[in-house]
């Protein structure tokens, strides 16, 4: 270096007298002290060596040095690594605490016991973290000069001969504009976000309010606090025993079924036939997209199986996976059935959106459009047919008796519960809602902690009074209204026949009497 360098590690001792000379004279005088100090230390080093040398022969001193440094250095290791890697975590979470990772990072934010939302988290002004609100679908208005905005419904064709219901036009919007118009995020639940089910090992049936096995055996309190909504619940919802719904509960499914229905994560399409009192009807005018990524599914029973036996392979007939139940819980088919009907969101855990039909049923439209009008374009969770003709409870549960559905004494006990309770007659009063009765065959909904919360609970009417849903539909429905300002679309009977056909039942009691003859080796001319 040359000697105007002001480094400390001068190749010149000069450089340092000129520095001297400049009035940087602690640096010398340093440097001097140091000499000192450093010829005291060799002496005593050599002093040292000389009296390990004295007691070791001269061979073992290098073995004995060799030994002591590398002791020395796994002590430097051990206790100053420590040192160290405490030093440079305590830097880590000093660093974390200066860079909150709730900075511009993604969280997951719990929705619903089936999924999540990703947000983004930031910081506010004054430097707290806040999540900001999840996002949800809140509906949409289709373009103005859509054909759809201004579609009414025409008077109906006046044919004397046919008095009776019949469809009426729908505007649906292609299939690839339903689809592309799904909902990315759910819909908002208001105030339910959390919503659990009750298992019980070990049932208790002396209670005055009655139940099942498979529903359980809640209390009068129970039932009334299942009404009272909060943010989370716990509830009795079918299923009770057993691991899964599905296994061990009653309404028992095979593994390899239960692992493919967990996998239906996008729509569903549902229907049932117990006692093989229905024929399978294959839905029509399916898009080829509905056909990869729906899950059509029909429920039977081993009778109804057995009828189907050389009719079907891999476990599919048409578009329909065929799904064996195995100890039904119920006597009564009507009420089996309802197992399915109302409680897809257990049964498919997984999916988003549910469209349950009757196995008396034929599907003629595509489940996206069905979706896109009456639940997205809504903006409704979910959506059921009014009755065609009766719009009070009163006038249904008369109408039930007349017909035999169920056993006067058991509909009466019900209404009169109700009537304790608040029910009225249907009026004008109740608008905008437009009628107590559902014609409940078809149900359209989203599986959001809301509308499973109903389905839920008005299963748990269907078990603990009668299976005539109809009639406890109205009360579970106003009541979670009352808490929460939700309610259920509810359209028009002649649009719900624009997209399924019911099968007319002389030809299913022919099909039925031929089996049953066949069965029994009678010939049919003889």
């Amino acid at each position: 270096m040359s000697g105007g360098s002001l480094g400390i590690r001068s190749g010149s001792y000069g450089s340092l007298d000129k520095q001297g000379l400049n009035g940087v004279l602690p640096i010398q005088a340093a440097s001097a002290t140091r000499t000192k100090a450093y010829s005291k230390m060799l002496k005593e080093k050599e002093t040292l060596i000389h009296w390990i040398c004295k007691f070791a022969g001269r061979k073992k001193v290098g073995m004995l040095l060799l030994c002591v440094i590398s002791a020395a250095v796994f002590i430097w290791v051990v206790y100053f690594g420590e040192d160290q890697e405490n030093d440079n975590g305590s830097k880590v979470n000093d660093n974390l605490a200066l860079n909150n990772p709730l900075i511009n990072v993604v969280q997951s934010i719990r929705i619903d016991n089936w999924t999540s939302l990703a947000v983004s988290v930031k910081e506010t002004k004054v430097g707290v973290m806040h999540p900001p609100p999840p996002s949800y679908f809140l509906g949409y208005t289709l373009p103005p000069g859509h054909p759809c905005n201004t579609f009414t419904l025409p008077p109906p064709p006046a044919d004397k001969k046919r008095t009776g219901p019949r469809p009426c036009p729908v505007c649906y919007l292609p299939v690839e504009e339903a689809v592309a118009l799904m909902p990315k995020v759910p819909s908002f639940s208001p105030v339910i976000k959390n919503l659990t089910y009750i298992f019980e090992e070990n049932l208790n049936r002396e209670t005055e309010f009655g139940g099942s096995d498979f529903g359980g055996y809640p209390t009068l309190k129970q039932r009334n606090d299942s009404y009272d909504i909060r943010e989370s619940m716990n509830m009795h919802c079918g299923f009770v025993k057993g691991c899964k719904p599905g296994r061990g509960t009653g309404f028992d499914i095979y593994d390899s079924d239960l692992l493919e229905m967990e996998q239906c994560n996008g729509v569903v399409v549902a229907s049932a036939i117990f006692g093989a009192f229905d024929v399978i009807q294959q839905p029509r005018n399916i898009s080829e997209y509905s056909k990869q990524t729906v899950c059509f599914y029909m429920f039977v029973d081993e009778e109804t199986e057995a009828d189907l036996k050389g009719k079907y392979e891999n476990n599919k007939i048409g578009v329909w996976r065929i799904v064996l139940v195995r100890d039904l819980p119920y006597t009564d088919g009507r009420r089996n059935g309802k197992i399915p009907k109302l409680l897809l969101h257990r049964l498919f855990p997984n999916a988003r959106y549910s469209l349950w039909i009757d196995g008396k049923l034929e599907l003629v439209a595509d489940p996206y459009q069905i979706l896109e009008r009456f639940l997205w374009r809504k903006n409704a969770t979910l959506a059921i047919s009014r009755h065609y003709k009766r719009f009070d409870v009163f006038v249904e549960a008369e109408a039930n008796k007349a017909a035999g559905k169920y056993d006067n004494a058991s509909i009466d006990h019900q209404v009169e519960f109700y009537k304790r309770e608040g029910l009225t007659p249907y009026s004008e009063a109740k608008h905008p809602i437009t009628s107590d009765v559902p014609e409940g065959c078809v149900i359209i909904r989203e599986h959001i902690p809301i509308s499973n919360l109903f389905t839920c609970l008005w299963f748990n009417e269907v078990d603990r009074f009668t299976s005539r849903d109809q009639i406890s539909f109205s009360t579970v429905r106003d009541k979670i209204a009352a808490k929460t300002n939700w309610t259920v679309n509810m359209f028009l009977d002649c649009e719900r026949r624009n997209f399924v056909i019911q099968v007319f039942y002389f030809s299913v009691l022919l099909h039925s009497s031929l089996r049953n003859m066949l069965n029994e080796g009678i010939s049919f001319f003889g």
